[in-house]
């Protein structure tokens, strides 16, 4: 369906009673700081209706065992509810026999079982896997993987401005040498919906395979493996309503009958000796230990429960929502739309130039009321890097979603861009900073800390903790433009960070720094840093636990301690500073 034509009219078969399909979602009541939760991140992970809840509670309450080895019944029983989901998955997927079907925990891990497996038995130098521009870190890095082990070479197919593959390029690139195309049926990240039963019968053609990263296609529309001709499709249970850790990958038959076991173990085998292992059939081979047994039976439910609702009503619902943000995004003064592929699923992502935000200042805003979406590169750098950003924001919708959601969501955003205007109006612009390092701001980290903590404890609350480090941030004096290069730059996946640090001339003991980023509230962070850090001994730096002082704070339940934002990467830049000065000391 374009995504800029109006969509089907609604008729009895694709109506869905939202309110009481909502009931079914526990957490969908949830109010965060008095406020309704609206959860726009399904494309992350979906939530869980209440019989897929039951179903894992069920087994584990009155079903649990070991299973495929006990004799007992309670054992066979288990087994029967693990197979039963196999069954029911093959059903979904229309897969020839469940044998096909091997679970895994995830879809990342069923796209590194075929790289390990039929990618290590068949792959050789000048062999060529083609991956589209498209295409989640889970189906680029295992082949990299691959291509490093066996000397095979990736190629990539290039995307046109609105998102859509290239299919002249794709054409192109096509070779005797092509032995692999890996390609997601939806791109995470833009929501394009690929053609990939083109793709898969131009790569047939020429004697390629082809594995589908069908994670973010499953939950949304009906899905035939065999009409698409697919050799490898793998999904997640949980971007399907079902429970997490429990993923699918369907190969036919007679591949994976070819393909060596991915791990060793339990349950795996027909026999073992010291001389020798004889492996079991697919789907076995490939399932060694005692596998999530509830995860399968949850996963089970779901399909299930997402077959009970349609997939029509499913999929006419879902257009509408994705056509009402479409149409309230746009209007928004300053917000750029990324992605406009003439076929999309229901993801809507952006930045926002005009005032220019950050995608983590603006996805904390947003948390602040109430709205869950995702920030970030999505696990997609290389599409950021095509799209020419370092970072979007992207909101995306599930069967439970309302356009009375979208409309909040939509408001939101215009309040924060005038909130942002209206802070920029009162707060003269901070110029560049000359070389000019913080002295220290205390006799040592863990003083300044305390001086910290005594300012947090007079505000009693997240907001009000928040709004401080973003004043921080924005006192904060810029980075020179020349010091904000590659050998400053420190990794985080929600915002840029460049940090320049140095033991202080006139006094090698101590270290010093400056640092800036493109969100304001890592400027505040940053400044935070530059009362506990700068100008402080090497040895105080290193004896100074700053993960658990943020926690103390309270930020640990608001803000990502690791390197996503950061600001873990900040403290070890500044750490191994101070390591090289104990070192040089000693």
């Amino acid at each position: 369906m374009n995504a800029q034509a109006a969509p089907a009219p609604r008729t009895a078969e694709t109506t869905l009673d939202v309110a009481a399909l909502r009931a079914q979602f526990p957490i969908l009541s949830t109010q965060v700081d008095g406020r309704p939760l609206v959860y726009l991140d399904s494309a992350a992970s979906t939530q869980q209706p209440q019989a897929v809840i039951a179903a894992v509670s069920d087994y584990h309450r009155a079903a649990h065992a070991n299973i495929h080895r006990g004799n007992y019944r309670l054992s066979q029983h288990a087994t029967r509810l693990y197979e039963h989901a196999r069954a029911a998955v093959a059903r979904f997927l229309n897969a020839a026999e469940p044998a096909e079907c091997v679970f895994t925990r995830s879809t990342t891990e069923a796209i590194n079982l075929v790289a390990a497996t039929w990618g290590r038995a068949n792959l050789g130098p000048g062999d060529e896997i083609l991956l589209s521009n498209l295409e989640h870190h889970s189906n680029i890095v295992p082949w990299q993987m691959l291509a490093e082990q066996t000397g095979a070479r990736i190629r990539v197919i290039p995307i046109d401005d609105a998102g859509d593959i290239d299919l002249d390029a794709y054409r192109r690139l096509l070779s005797p040498r092509t032995r692999l195309v890996g390609v997601n049926q939806v791109s995470n990240a833009l929501g394009t919906v690929n053609p990939v039963r083109e793709i898969i019968e131009l790569a047939h053609a020429h004697g390629a395979l082809v594995l589908v990263d069908g994670a973010q296609w499953v939950a949304h529309g009906r899905t035939d493996v065999r009409a698409l001709d697919a050799d490898f499709y793998a999904f997640s249970g949980h971007k399907l309503y079902g429970p997490t850790g429990i993923g699918v990958l369907y190969a036919k038959r007679a591949l994976l009958e070819t393909m060596p076991p991915y791990q060793g173990g339990g349950d795996m085998i027909e026999q073992v000796s010291f001389e020798a292992t004889r492996y079991a059939a697919p789907p076995t081979r490939f399932e060694a230990g005692t596998p999530n047994i509830s995860g399968a039976v949850g996963l089970g439910a779901a399909i299930d429960w997402i077959e009970s609702v349609g997939f029509e009503r499913i999929s006419a619902h879902e257009q509408w929502l994705l056509r009402h943000a479409t149409e309230r995004l746009e209007a928004i003064p300053g917000l750029a739309l990324k992605g406009r592929a003439r076929r999309r699923s229901c993801v809507a992502s952006w930045v926002m130039e005009a005032p220019a935000i950050s995608s983590l200042d603006l996805g904390t805003a947003l948390d602040l009321r109430g709205i869950c979406v995702r920030t970030g590169h999505h696990c997609c750098q290389p599409l950021m890097d095509r799209l020419g950003v370092a970072a979007t924001v992207r909101a995306s919708f599930g069967v439970y979603n309302t356009l009375e959601e979208i409309d909040t969501l939509a408001d939101a955003l215009i309040e924060i861009a005038d909130e942002t205007r209206a802070r920029q109006a009162r707060v003269a612009p901070v110029a560049e900073t000359a070389l000019d390092y913080p002295g220290p701001s205390a006799d040592s980290p863990a003083a300044a800390a305390a001086q910290i903590a005594d300012d947090f404890e007079l505000l009693p609350d997240w907001p009000t903790r928040h709004e401080y480090i973003i004043d921080l941030g924005g006192r904060l004096p810029h980075l020179p433009a020349s010091m904000q290069n590659a050998a400053t730059h420190v990794q985080g996946c929600q915002s840029q960070v460049y940090i320049a640090a140095r033991a202080m001339p006139d006094d090698p003991e101590r270290v010093e720094f400056l640092a800036d980023s493109d969100a304001e509230l890592v400027r505040g962070l940053i400044a935070l840093l530059q009362q506990l850090y700068s100008g402080q001994r090497a040895r105080d730096i290193l004896d100074f636990d700053a993960r658990a002082f943020f926690a103390r704070l309270g930020l640990d339940g608001h803000l990502s301690m690791n390197r996503r934002n950061g600001l873990e990467a900040m403290v070890q830049r500044l750490r191994q500073v101070a390591a090289r000065q104990v070192a040089a000391d000693a």
